[in-house]
C-alpha cells in the first residue's frame, strides 16, 4: 500500500458521475442522508437534529482528509454539482494494507445502480492506485439492499463477523 497523500484531491468519473470532495455546499443533503431515523437504525448512529451537525460533519471530514487519515468523495452527476450520495475509505491499516469502505445515496437514487458505478471506480481506484489489498465493508443485516450490493461487486462476508450486533463484515481482496 503507497504513502497516503490526499494533499491533491483525486477527482474521479464514470460514464454518468463525478467524484468530488466534499464541501460547504454539500450541507443540506449531508442533513438529508444523516438525518433520516430509518437510515441511522441502520447505521447504528443518532440522526442529525440539526444542519450544524453536517456543517461540523462536513468540518470533520475535511479535517481527516486533510491529515490523510480518510478520503470521502461526494457522486455527482456530470454536469450538475448536486450531492446524490458519498463513498469514503477510512480506517487505514497501513501494515495489513486494509481499509475499510462507506457509502450513502439518497433514496430518489437507490436502484438506479449508481453505487454500483461508484464502488466500482472507487474498487479500481483503491487496488490500482492506492495498491491496497483488503477493502472491508461493515453493514447492518438488515440492511438488505446493501447486503446484496456488497456480494454483487464480489465481497464475501467474513466469518468474524460481530456476534449477535447484526452488523455484518463483508470483505474483498484484490485479484493483482
Amino acid at each position: 500500500m503507497k504513502q497516503l497523500d490526499f494533499s491533491t484531491f483525486p477527482v474521479l468519473e464514470t460514464d454518468r458521475l463525478v467524484l468530488r470532495r466534499l464541501s460547504l455546499e454539500d450541507a443540506a443533503v449531508i442533513y438529508q442522508l444523516r438525518s433520516d431515523v430509518e437510515v441511522a437504525d441502520l447505521t447504528g448512529k443518532a440522526p442529525f437534529l440539526h444542519i450544524n451537525e453536517a456543517i461540523a460533519y462536513i468540518n470533520k471530514i475535511d479535517n481527516l482528509i486533510n491529515n490523510d487519515e480518510s478520503i470521502y468523495w461526494v457522486a455527482t452527476y456530470k454536469g450538475d454539482a448536486a450531492m446524490i450520495g458519498a463513498a469514503c475509505l477510512w480506517n487505514f491499516d497501513i501494515q495489513n494494507e486494509t481499509v475499510e469502505m462507506g457509502y450513502e445515496l439518497l433514496p430518489e437514487f437507490q436502484g438506479k445502480g449508481i453505487m454500483v458505478e461508484i464502488i466500482t471506480c472507487i474498487l479500481r481506484y483503491a487496488f490500482e492506485v492506492m495498491g491496497i489489498k483488503t477493502i472491508v465493508a461493515i453493514v447492518s443485516n438488515d440492511n438488505r439492499p446493501s447486503v446484496k450490493l456488497l456480494e454483487k461487486m464480489g465481497f464475501e462476508i467474513s466469518p468474524g463477523d460481530y456476534q449477535n450486533t447484526g452488523l455484518l463484515t463483508y470483505v474483498l481482496t484484490s485479484r493483482g
